[in-house]
């Protein structure tokens, strides 16, 4: 039996590793909300040159999508961060997501309808990083403890030997990660909403 992988720990040897050559990378950095992406940018933005990638098909309603959207752009114009970030919001699209995870609608929180949402949303930033010459993508996803980092990881490495770009492994949650997003989230006011995004998490 393997052991279990400790993926704040491969995160901290990468970051060491970046220190000591004095090299900062391009990350693209799926987010799906302010309150998630508030302690991943204040820590990632210490090593790496890092865009926001925006695409989240699976929320809804639209208002819903646009207001998280409204609260990130808030989240970076407010905050003081390491090195200055960019912002990529895709194109709303529902029927993207509805159509993937299609026969799935009575799936459990954190069963493979979730699985077959990572993946979608995993394949696009993947997509996105390797068109514009990214050196790693990785998503924010992993800080809610309601959220699998392991297949997250799993989901991410697969794509990132598809598509030629470096996945970031991390467990956000840890090393306080989940506590100090809330911290932040109340200090700058952020929304932080109720449900996941989707229509069944909303149930």
């Amino acid at each position: 039996m393997s052991e279990k992988r400790n993926y704040q720990k491969e995160l901290d040897v990468i970051t060491a590793g970046l220190v000591k050559e004095g090299r900062r990378p391009k990350l693209l950095l799926h987010a799906c909300c302010a309150p998630c992406s508030s302690y991943c940018l204040e820590y990632l933005t210490k090593y790496f040159d890092i865009t926001v990638y925006y695409h989240n098909p699976n929320i809804s309603p639209q208002s819903e999508f646009d207001y998280r959207v409204s609260e990130l752009k808030r989240l970076l114009s407010e905050m003081p961060l390491s090195s200055p970030v960019e912002l990529v919001v895709a194109d709303y699209d529902a029927a993207e997501f509805s159509d993937a995870v299609r026969g799935l609608e009575n799936e459990p929180e954190r069963g493979g309808r979730c699985t077959v949402c990572y993946r979608l949303r995993l394949t696009k930033s993947a997509e996105y990083a390797a068109a514009h010459g990214f050196d790693y993508f990785t998503t924010t996803l992993s800080i809610s403890p309601y959220k699998d980092a392991e297949r997250l990881v799993k989901i991410g490495e697969e794509l990132a030997e598809k598509y030629g770009v470096n996945y970031l492994p991390s467990d956000f949650k840890k090393k306080n990660g989940y506590k100090r997003s809330i911290e932040l989230s109340e200090e700058y006011g952020l929304y932080r909403q109720d449900y996941c995004g989707c229509v069944y998490s909303k149930k």
